[in-house]
C-alpha cells in the first residue's frame, strides 16, 4: 500500500454565504491547489462530497467542478453519506491513491443551505435520518440527540452544566478561527438560559446551519516530496456503521461507528488513544462530543462530560478537543464538515493555525459521522 500524504488544503467562511454552491466549491478547490503548490492538470480525479445540491438546484457535483477549474476529462466521484459525506469522500480518494490508481486527487466538500429557510432546512437534514421510523414521525435530529442527551444524564453522574462547558470551549476556541461561523464568547449562563430546543438541550448545544466549501489535495509520498517540504501523512484510516435508526441500539450512550472505525484507525496507525495530541469531532450537539470523546477512547465511559467540565479538554490541555471551534462554533456545511476537520488538521501540523495551535503537535485525529452515527470515518494523521 502507498503511502499516503495531504499536500494542500484550503476552505471558504463557513456560515451565510450568498455566492452559489460552484463558485464556493470552487473556491476552496483552487485554495488547496494553490497552498500545494501544483497546477490543476496534475490532478487525476477529484471526490466531490455534497448532500443538498438540490437545494441550489445542482446536483452532480463533480463534472461542474472539475470543468470549472479547466480539468474536465478527469474523473470524479460525487459522495453523500448525510453529515459524514466529507470523510467519506477523503477515504475514498486515501484508499485510491493507497491503492496506487492515482498519484494526486482533489477531496472538496460543499453544502449551501441557509438560503432555503429554517423550515425547508430542517425537513431536508430530516431526510438523513431513517425516515420511515425518525424523519416522518416527527423526530428531528435535535429530538434524537436530546435522547441521547437524557439517555446520558440518567445513566451518569453528569449535569447539563457539564454539556454547556463543551459549548463554552468550543466557541472560545471559534474566536481565534477566522474561517469560523459563529465568533462570539458565551458563558455557562448563556447556554443554560438560552432557549430550550429539545429538552435537555438548548440553543447553544446544537450547530448552526452553515454554508461553506473545505477541500485538500490527496498525493502519494512520491508526489509530495516532489512538490513540497510542507505536507502530512495519512497513518491511520477507519470506517464503521450503526443500526439507522436510533432505536434499534443497545444504548443510546455509545455510537458503534464511532468505536469500530476508531478500532480500525488505531490499528492501521499503529498508535492508541493516548497517542493524539489533538482532534476534530463530531459535535454537532455538545451531548455528541461528549460521546465521541469516549467511544474515541479519550476517556472512560461516562466521565466525558466531567472530562469536559474540568476543562481536561481545552486547547493544550490533557486532550485538545475540536481546536477549530468545531461543529458548535465553526459550522456545519454537512457535505463540507468531514473535509474542514482535515483542513484543520493540516493547518496544525504545518503551522499554520495561529492563536489556536495546539504546540509541539505531532498526531492529530479527525471522526465524522453521518445522522446519529449510523455511518462513520476515522483518520490519523503525522506530521512528517
Amino acid at each position: 500500500m502507498e503511502k499516503v500524504c495531504v499536500i494542500g488544503a484550503g476552505s471558504t467562511k463557513y456560515g451565510k454565504l450568498d455566492d452559489s454552491i460552484t463558485d464556493i466549491a470552487v473556491q476552496a478547490s483552487v485554495a488547496a491547489i494553490e497552498s500545494a503548490g501544483i497546477k490543476p492538470k496534475e490532478i487525476d480525479a477529484g471526490y466531490i462530497s455534497n448532500v443538498f445540491g438540490i437545494a441550489d438546484k445542482q446536483v452532480h457535483l463533480g463534472p461542474v467542478i472539475m470543468s470549472n477549474l479547466g480539468i474536465s476529462e478527469k474523473p470524479s466521484l460525487s459522495i453523500e453519506s448525510a453529515c459524514g459525506s466529507g470523510s467519506v469522500s477523503f477515504r475514498e480518494a486515501f484508499a485510491n491513491v493507497a491503492a496506487g490508481f492515482y498519484d494526486a486527487v482533489l477531496v472538496t466538500g460543499v453544502e449551501k443551505v441557509t438560503h432555503t429557510g429554517t423550515e425547508w432546512t430542517t425537513t431536508y437534514f430530516s431526510y438523513c435520518s431513517d425516515f420511515f421510523y425518525e424523519g416522518q414521525a416527527g423526530a428531528s435530529f435535535p429530538g434524537l440527540f436530546a435522547s441521547m442527551a437524557r439517555a446520558y444524564l440518567t445513566e451518569f453522574n453528569a449535569t447539563e452544566e457539564d454539556f454547556a462547558k463543551v459549548a463554552v470551549k468550543n466557541h472560545e476556541n471559534g474566536l481565534s478561527n477566522p474561517k469560523a461561523h459563529l465568533r462570539k464568547k458565551i458563558t455557562v449562563d448563556d447556554v443554560m438560559n438560552s432557549a430550550v430546543v429539545a429538552s435537555p438541550l438548548k440553543l447553544y448545544d446544537c450547530c448552526p446551519f452553515s454554508d461553506g466549501a473545505s477541500s485538500v489535495i490527496l498525493c502519494s509520498e512520491k508526489f509530495a516530496k516532489e512538490h513540497t517540504k510542507d505536507y502530512i501523512q495519512v497513518i491511520g484510516s477507519g470506517r464503521g456503521g450503526s443500526p439507522a435508526a436510533l432505536q434499534g441500539r443497545n444504548h443510546l450512550t455509545t455510537i458503534p461507528s464511532t468505536k469500530l472505525a476508531a478500532e480500525s484507525a488505531y490499528k492501521m496507525a499503529g498508535l492508541g488513544p493516548k497517542d493524539i495530541d489533538f482532534a476534530e469531532v463530531h459535535d454537532c450537539f455538545t451531548i455528541a462530543e461528549v460521546v465521541d470523546s469516549e467511544d474515541l477512547g479519550f476517556f472512560e465511559k461516562g466521565q466525558g462530560a466531567k472530562a469536559a467540565s474540568e476543562g481536561r479538554t481545552k486547547l493544550n490541555s490533557e486532550i485538545s478537543i475540536n481546536p477549530s471551534g468545531g461543529l458548535k462554533s465553526k459550522g456545519h456545511p454537512i457535505g463540507a464538515t468531514g473535509v474542514g476537520q482535515v483542513v484543520e488538521v493540516f493547518d496544525q501540523l504545518t503551522g499554520r493555525a495561529g492563536e489556536r495551535e495546539v504546540k509541539d503537535a505531532k498526531v492529530g485525529l479527525t471522526q465524522n459521522f453521518g445522522a446519529t452515527g449510523a455511518s462513520c470515518a476515522v483518520h490519523i494523521f503525522q506530521s512528517v
